[in-house]
Formats: structure tokens, sequence, C-alpha cells
């Protein structure tokens, strides 16, 4: 058991499931060019397959090291869900699993340290970024009730009702045709309506959107300080662990010493 634990810990098994889940990826993608031929197509198919079967035996050999506690760690339960729902037969009434097996390549955030650190980030971010939204759509709603009930009239289109004008100002705020497509043909009719849209934009786009990139920063940094505590502490440990190896070698040493003087 100790030999597998070793296995699946090194860096080289670590590296070769990396390149087959991007291998995987590639396969996936080249599937979807169906002019291809149908023996290069089924190719493709036996090496997909090839790739799910290491996967499983990865997950198999993790089982059997880690045993219950392979739950315990979420990345790993990640891994499991994927792997496992790959392996659901894709009948008629289950066709589109085969569309879902590009979700291996997402077996990339746990296999890859500094992806992983990134998810890490923007999970622990989520309570944060929830408060800004929830800012972001008191703005909006305000936002969408004065412009439709100012341009609504001229402009069903855009701001015919509150549905409406909330796109369109998810649409301004992304800076998307805003001027020519729609502020300015909005603005000759109601000339003024800049004194609207460019506080609108200012308080969006460049004030709560790097609100929200400003917390996910913030997070990802506060992830990264708690895997480095977490490693200085088990440094700290194998340090101490050393150290007692060596206490106890000196005493082995000073009681062979003693027995071989009483001998």
């Amino acid at each position: 058991m100790m030999k597998i634990q070793k296995l699946i810990e090194s860096s080289w098994f670590h590296n070769f499931i990396i390149g087959v889940i991007v291998f995987n990826g590639v396969i996936l993608g080249v599937q979807t060019y169906k002019s291809l031929s149908a023996e290069f197509l089924g190719l493709l198919d036996t090496l997909d397959s090839i790739c799910l079967a290491i996967f499983v035996i990865e997950i198999a050999l993790k089982l059997s090291v880690y045993r219950m506690k392979f739950f315990k760690e979420g990345w790993n339960n990640f891994d499991f869900i994927i792997v496992a729902v790959a392996l659901i037969p894709a009948s008629e009434g289950l066709s589109i699993l085969r569309a879902f097996r590009i979700f291996r390549v997402l077996r990339l955030i746990t296999a890859v340290t500094s992806i992983r650190r990134v998810v890490s980030g923007m999970l622990h971010a989520l309570p944060g970024v929830g408060s800004v939204g929830g800012l972001l759509l008191i703005v909006f709603y305000i936002g969408a009730v004065i412009s439709t009930t100012l341009f609504g009239q001229a402009f069903p289109q855009w701001f015919g009702n509150l549905q409406n004008s909330m796109y369109t100002l998810f649409q301004v705020m992304t800076l998307e045709s805003w001027s020519m497509g729609i502020v300015r043909p909005v603005m000759e009719v109601y000339p003024y309506s800049w004194v609207f849209f460019v506080p609108f934009i200012a308080a969006t786009s460049f004030t709560v959107l790097n609100l929200f990139i400003g917390i996910i920063v913030d997070a990802m940094a506060t992830v990264k300080e708690e895997e480095h505590h977490v490693l200085e502490h088990e440094k700290k440990n194998f340090t101490n662990i050393t150290e007692i190896r060596a206490e106890i070698d000196v005493l082995n040493e000073k009681l062979d010493k003693l027995l071989e003087r009483k001998e």
C-alpha cells in the first residue's frame, strides 16, 4: 500500500495525469469536426476510452490508499463526480452526456496548483461578491425605473418596460455600442440624457465592477497566505520529527554502548 501511495503522490504521476487531461481535452475538441473520416473518429473514440480508463484507475488507486478520507477533500469529490458521470452510458435518453465529457478538462483545476488557488480565491470571495452584486442590482433597478419613465415613450424597444430597460442598461454598463448605439440616439430626442447615462456608467462600470475585482484579488491573497501558513506548519512538523528521530538515534547509540559495557 505504501508503494501505491508513493506512486500517486509522486511528481511524475501528477504530471502524467495533467498530460492525459490535456490530451483528452484535445481529443474531445477534434471529435466535434464531423467531416473527419469514420476511421479517424473511431480512433479518437478509442483514445477517449483509454483516457477515461486512466482516470478510473487513478481514482481507484486513491480510494484504495485513502479510503473514506478521500471524500473529506472537496477537490477529490469534484474529480470523483466528473469521472463517475463519464461512466454513465450515453444512450438516446442520456445522449447529452456525450457533450458533458468535456467537463473532464475541469480536472485541470484540481491538478494544477495555481489554477486551484485562483478558483479557491473566487469561492472564498463569494460572500463579498454577493454583497456587491446586491448593490449593483439596486443601482440597476433605480436606473431602470428612471430610464423607463424618462425615455420609454420615445424608445420602447430599449426602455419600454422595466426588463427592457435593465437589459439596455446592462449593455451600457458593458460599454458595448453604448455611445453610438444607444446614448447618442437618445440624446437626439433628449439632449440632456447624458446627465443620467454618464453617472450610471461611472457608478457601474468604473466603480462597482472594480469592487468585484478588488474583492476577488483580496480573497486570492488570503487563500495564498493560508496555504503559506499551512506549508510553514508542515515544515515545522517535519523539522520536529527529524529532530526527534535524531535524538532517538543518539539514545539508541548510547543504549548500545551501555549494553556492550555490561557484556
